[in-house]
């Protein structure tokens, strides 16, 4: 039977009793109301181990988190996914290297470029038409960016992305192989992939030729937020240079909470993950099966060439047939029936569903979802969001060099044609519309414009984003 390799060794050492004249300041002794778990809030003694120089049970708790998810290496973050992509983008490419990134990757890839002074070379993210959303990356893209250009020195890109759209990896990570390269996967919303096969997901990048991919567990199974994985796939970024990354990126005190409820995680999908697999598929075969009842309300399913695969654990509906945006809609679902989705944006609404949703979740959903597409419109709506990739190619683009240079706040209206000195993002998901060191072109203007329609709140760094004006480079 499996056992939380950490909670059953950190809890023989609790039970040692031992005056701890070391950090942490409250020493488990404070007493209060929040629940808080100050008694396994521990440091690095002997008995609890070293997250940056693993040789007991982190060390024997990483080795069986690799075996289940089928990787090479695991490293645990408490730095959230953030902190592996920053590792693993420094330790694949020298500083001032160019890298081929797809236009819908995280801002944290872009800060990751950013301190690394690289320069990007763009991956076009193909449009699904009518949801606003970036559809799979294409190979034969992935194939023509490293054919044309050699100084490529690593690819990055989201699968699934946000919404739950998946590439075609394994074919990626061949063509990027027989050019010698790494492929670098932030597969955060992806950690339930491949762990089932049978419960009708995607498979991992991890089992399909990734060489790194970035998870966070917490998103989708049972780890605590701020939690991540780190895996590689083969040692075509070599394991040492990632360690060093990590020691550099990563907090020198990291939470035992937040470890052990990631060996936790690994021990309740190694004991019962099958069942709870089972029971996630069945409750997802039923919701899609009823929301092809819904008549105004339409679903993204995934279907299409634009498309390779999709996560049907993400719900996006698309409620501009009611005259409704997102943000209305999304209002409509939290005050009227009580439930708190994922992210709204245009006129969409994204429900992110999990390994440990209410057993009633997504019958509630889709109740409240039929009551919705029966009533008549109750907004204004808004215009379809264009997605987030670009019609024409994007110039390379080196963003420490921009963040450099003098700036200045325009108008809106006079921004086409200028140099962004600023990131433009939603969050969520906080994947950048703008980057600095990029040229504004009329169609980004058009997409800031219809997301403010819709009363999305855009952030801009490394200053807020004023109300009708963009930071551009003078």
């Amino acid at each position: 039977m499996a056992e939380s390799i950490l909670y059953r060794e950190i809890r023989a050492y609790l039970d040692r009793d031992l005056l701890p004249l070391h950090m942490p300041g409250h020493k488990r002794q404070l007493k209060n109301e929040t629940g808080l778990p100050y008694a396994w809030d521990l440091t690095e003694v002997e008995g609890t181990d070293d997250l940056h120089h693993p040789e007991g049970i982190l060390e024997r708790a990483m080795e069986r988190t690799a075996r289940l998810w089928g990787a090479r290496r695991s490293f645990y973050l408490v730095n959230g996914s953030t902190c592996g992509i920053l590792a693993g983008i420094r330790a694949a490419l020298p500083r001032g290297g160019t890298i081929l990134t797809a236009e819908n990757c995280h801002r944290s890839v872009f800060h990751a470029i950013e301190l690394c002074d690289l320069q990007i070379r763009w991956l076009k993210t193909p449009e699904i038409p009518g949801f606003g959303i970036c559809g799979s990356i294409r190979p034969e893209d992935v194939r023509e960016m490293l054919d044309t250009y050699p100084d490529i020195g690593a690819v990055v890109l989201t699968s699934p992305t946000y919404e739950g759209v998946v590439s075609d990896i394994l074919t990626i990570g061949e063509i990027c192989h027989a050019h010698d390269l790494p492929l670098i996967v932030d597969e955060a919303h992806g950690a339930h992939l491949g762990l089932v096969p049978e419960a009708g997901f995607p498979d991992s990048a991890l089992h399909l030729g990734a060489d790194l991919v970035v998870q966070s567990p917490h998103k989708t199974l049972g780890s605590l937020t701020q939690t991540a994985l780190l895996h590689l796939g083969t040692d075509r970024v070599p394991e040492e240079a990632v360690r060093r990354q990590l020691a550099i990126f990563e907090t020198s005190s990291p939470s035992y909470p937040l470890m052990v409820s990631l060996d936790a995680c690994t021990c309740s999908l190694l004991e019962e993950g099958e069942a709870l697999f089972g029971a996630w598929k069945r409750r997802l075969d039923a919701f899609w099966k009823k929301g092809e009842e819904l008549g105004g309300i339409r679903l993204f399913s995934g279907m299409g060439e634009e498309a390779f695969a999709f996560d049907r654990g993400k719900i996006l509906m698309d409620f501009g047939p009611l005259g409704l945006t997102g943000l209305e809609a999304a209002r409509i679902l939290r005050e009227s029936f009580g439930i708190e989705t994922e992210m709204s944006q245009g006129r969409t609404v994204l429900a992110m569903t999990g390994l440990y949703d209410r057993e009633d979740a997504l019958e509630i959903l889709f109740e409240a979802l039929r009551e919705m597409d029966r009533a008549p419109g109750a907004g204004a709506g808004s215009s379809p969001l264009p997605a987030g990739g670009q019609a024409e190619a994007r110039p390379p683009v080196r963003i420490t060099e921009a963040l450099e240079r003098e700036a200045v706040l325009v108008p809106l209206e006079q921004a086409a044609g200028r140099i962004s000195a600023s990131y433009v993002y939603a969050y969520p998901p906080g994947i950048p519309i703008l980057v600095p060191g990029e040229r504004i072109r009329q169609g980004v203007l058009d997409r800031i414009r219809i997301l403010k329609e819709s009363g999305t709140v855009l952030h801009g760094s490394p200053r807020e984003l004023p109300s009708e004006h963009l930071l551009v480079l003078v």
